[in-house]
């Protein structure tokens, strides 16, 4: 009995060797990339494998997306600060490379242009050619109406092409031309509330646009009166009201500070002459019917004088002062240089305002063919500063600026490229660049500047 227990005990002892053994040789089997708690022998279960690999999977791909999202946030937040970092920097670059504007320099804008893009048609590109009112002449010439973009009523073309006067680009692209000339106050074509020239439509809408452009350049902007259907005195009172009430709470609204230290809005009123002097008197006068005298919508007043007896109809009509407008020296009394020391002399002893209007040149005769004779060629900017040498002469308070746009008329002091098209080839500023005109009114404008400091010592 004894013996069958020992046999037992040996047997029991060698099973439980063999198995141990068995274990063993099972455990050098093990693939090496099973980790703490991985399942046993899972190599010999395929389906349980593999969806083993789809949850790692799944696990790697959800730490990964955890990372990139948290990389992206970061990036995004990095481009953030880096945007507005640029941002912050080209503002600041921006005002460091501009000149400061100069409020004493204005400069006459138009809002008149369209195109299909934002006007849904050309608006202005499209300018007819206006027929001479002698029949005999008007014969000799060509009729019709411009086909832009290649064909322009212009003689210039724009750098910014047949541009919308709407395209928040351009509006934008405009101040920073204008604040870069070194110019401080807008005079911006103003016709009332659904009115317009003849060849345009309604701008009224654009009047806030245009203000807050001009207050991010640090421009102002004052109001060229149109002469719309109906302007008289109280058409006229109504619409001072009206842009008064509407424009005037806004930081880019212009007030002119007067030797008696009021601040007050300005008017240029273009063709006034076209109105009587009771009629304006009315208005303009203390004692007028209409007076718009020491009431809350008092502002001043510059009538445009084209003829020598004007001035006297100006002082009549009780308006402030006077500006001359057009930029062909010789075309009309007022803007013939020479007659400028006299003009000045009268309004400072009749205690009006002489604001000369300078130009870079003059050519209509793409929408007025038979105009030849009234072109001023610009020679390569020496036109624009021998009108800026006759303006300082006079020492004015003010010098006017025509044009930043009328490129009717050729006026323009916006950038204008070359191009040529089989049927036009269009005038430019070679061998200057598109800018040459910002670039000498920014030069006469610190001259100006540094003169202005000599007359008041």
């Amino acid at each position: 009995m004894a013996r069958f227990r020992r046999r037992t005990c040996i047997i029991l002892l060698l099973f439980i060797l063999f198995i141990c053994s068995i274990m063993m040789a099972l455990k050098t089997l093990r693939p090496d990339r099973a980790g703490f708690g991985d399942p046993f022998g899972l190599g010999l279960l395929p389906e349980l494998q593999q969806r083993t690999v789809l949850l790692d999977s799944k696990q790697n791909l959800l730490n990964r997306a955890q990372g990139d999202t948290v990389t992206r946030v970061s990036n995004l937040h990095g481009i953030a600060v880096n945007t507005m970092k640029a941002s912050m920097s080209s503002v600041k670059k921006l005002e460091e490379e501009l000149s400061p504007p100069n409020y004493n320099f204005h400069i006459f804008y138009y809002t008149w242009y369209g195109n299909p893009q934002f006007d849904g048609k050309y608006i202005h590109w499209n300018h007819p050619l206006l027929p001479h009112w002698d029949p005999k002449i008007a014969n000799n010439y060509p009729k019709g109406r411009h086909n832009p973009p290649e064909d322009i009523g212009a003689n210039f073309y724009p750098e910014l092409g047949s541009y919308s006067s709407k395209d928040p680009t351009v509006i934008e692209a405009h101040m920073k031309q204008m604040r870069a000339a070194s110019t401080g106050v807008i005079v911006l074509s103003w016709y009332p509330p659904g009115m317009a020239d003849e060849n345009g439509e309604p701008t009224d809408d654009l009047v806030p646009v245009v203000l807050d452009y001009a207050h991010k350049y640090n421009l102002k902007v004052t109001f060229h009166i149109e002469p719309y259907k109906d302007r008289d005195d109280r058409s006229m009172y109504h619409n001072v009201k009206y842009i008064i009430d509407k424009y005037g709470s806004h930081p880019a609204f212009y007030r002119h500070k007067t030797s008696t230290g009021r601040l007050l809005p300005m008017f240029y009123v273009y063709d006034s002459y076209v109105t009587i002097p009771e009629i304006w008197a009315n208005l303009l006068t203390v004692s007028g019917s209409q007076s718009i005298r020491n009431t809350p919508y008092d502002a001043l007043f510059i009538a445009l004088l084209v003829e020598e007896r004007h001035k006297h109809d100006i002082h009549r009509s009780g308006f402030d002062g006077m500006y001359t407008y057009f930029a062909t020296n010789g075309f009309s009394y007022g803007s013939s240089h020479h007659n400028w020391a006299s003009l000045k002399a009268f309004c400072d002893s009749n205690n009006l305002m002489f604001i000369p209007s300078v130009g870079p040149g003059y050519i209509d005769t793409s929408i007025r063919p038979w105009n030849n004779h009234n072109t001023r060629n610009r020679v390569n900017g020496k036109y624009y500063e021998t009108a800026f040498s006759a303006a300082l002469l006079v020492r004015p308070e003010i010098i006017s600026i025509t044009s930043f746009n009328e490129w009717h008329e050729g006026t323009q002091i916006e950038k204008a490229i070359p191009k040529r098209t089989a049927q036009v080839v269009y005038l430019d500023y070679k061998p200057h660049k598109p800018n040459v005109y910002l670039e000498l009114t920014q030069k006469w404008s610190e001259k100006y500047r540094k003169e202005q400091e000599q007359w008041l010592m």
